[in-house]
């Protein structure tokens, strides 16, 4: 029988050890897959979605794996434990799936050169250690140009979590498309300092709303803007990591949505067949790790069809979301016209791009 554990951080504080896996009839134990969450599963946005991945790889090997999984994990000296106690009670094979948990996964893994350890969206990898993310800015180069175009005052609201390369990338493309197609936009930007806090979600989306924006984006994990949006009335949002469909058709007029399914069962299947390797994945719309979700008819039909048709560019590679000409916030020229940007310098954005205003937090 499929087994799943649920390990909450309070109960790990009193209770850590779990018990043998029953073999299989071959004699062989299950494969044991840790999930280490920063949200809770229900956040319904980038938790959500990694689980989602977590339940496709018990659906595609039954009871040949076990999957266990701690949510509401900060970013620092916990995530160590929680990681540890996935070794000590035999994982094979550990996903840790936020950026704040990068050193904290290279620190368990040199304890466990045995067990593979993936880190989602982090930059430092060894022998059993891969890291994996997504495109997330092709999304948002969707957004920007869905968004430049609904909006009517001009002003496109963004709750920005923490200053690192992914979410100013994501600011970065959101802005260059939304400004190609209205020249006359202008970007409000909020640091909520977290990636899932309703609360905080709900207040920088009221802010940006005062502000003037009718349209807000998001880089954080909870439906809380959305909900905020929906109070205020005329604005329009957009779903962040998961569809968060049930606040269509507006003001959620579309989403990115991560599907890491096939990914987890991908590596799972290596693990189990003896062929992991450390490797990094950086893949989008093209393969299908990045999805965008039904664009609503609350958007005009010309809009729909001209973002549908960059999503087609964009996935076939026939358009980048970073293509020149395009200056630095300081008016230095970053790419000339028609080149495009190599995925170094995007790994490592550290830059706002012209026309926006503000600085970076430090």
């Amino acid at each position: 029988m499929k087994r799943r554990t649920l390990l909450t951080t309070a109960a790990m504080a009193t209770t850590l050890a779990v018990t043998g896996l029953p073999a299989l009839a071959d004699g062989h134990e299950p494969t044991k897959v840790g999930f280490v969450y920063v949200g809770p599963v229900g956040d319904g946005g980038w938790t959500y979605e990694h689980n989602e991945g977590r339940l496709a790889v018990e659906e595609a090997f039954g009871d040949k794996v076990e999957t266990v999984f701690v949510e509401n994990v900060p970013e620092g000296p916990d995530a160590v434990r929680v990681m540890t106690q996935m070794a000590l009670d035999g994982a094979d094979l550990i996903f840790t799936t936020s950026f704040g948990y990068m050193d904290q996964t290279i620190e368990v893994a040199s304890k466990f050169p045995d067990v593979k350890f993936e880190h989602a969206t982090g930059y430092k990898r060894a022998d059993n250690v891969s890291t994996y993310s997504a495109r997330f800015y092709e999304g948002r180069a969707v957004q920007g140009h869905i968004a430049g175009q609904i909006t009517e005052t001009n002003t496109i609201g963004y709750i920005a979590s923490f200053p690192i390369p992914e979410v100013i990338r994501g600011i970065n493309s959101a802005y260059l498309h939304a400004k190609a197609v209205n020249p006359d936009v202008e970007f409000k930007i909020v640091w909520a300092y977290t990636w899932f806090d309703p609360a905080k979600e709900a207040e920088a989306a009221n802010v940006l709303i005062e502000q003037g924006a009718d349209v807000v984006l998001q880089h954080t994990d909870s439906t809380a803007p959305q909900a905020a949006a929906q109070a205020a009335g005329n604005v329009y949002t957009f779903g962040q990591a998961s569809d968060m469909a049930e606040y269509g058709p507006k003001p959620r007029v579309s989403s990115i949505i991560d599907d890491w399914a096939p990914y987890y069962v991908a590596r799972t299947q290596a693990v189990m067949d003896g062929t992991w390797e450390s490797m990094d994945t950086w893949d989008g719309i093209g393969p299908g790790m990045v999805k965008i979700g039904d664009i609503t008819d609350a958007v005009p039909a010309d809009v729909k069809a001209s973002a549908e048709a960059m999503v087609a560019a964009l996935a076939d590679g026939s358009y980048h979301a970073f293509t020149g000409p395009i200056n630095k916030q300081d008016g230095s020229v970053w790419l000339a016209d028609g080149e495009t940007a190599d995925d170094g310098t995007l790994a490592g954005m550290n830059f706002y791009v012209e026309g926006i205003v503000g600085d970076i937090p430090q």
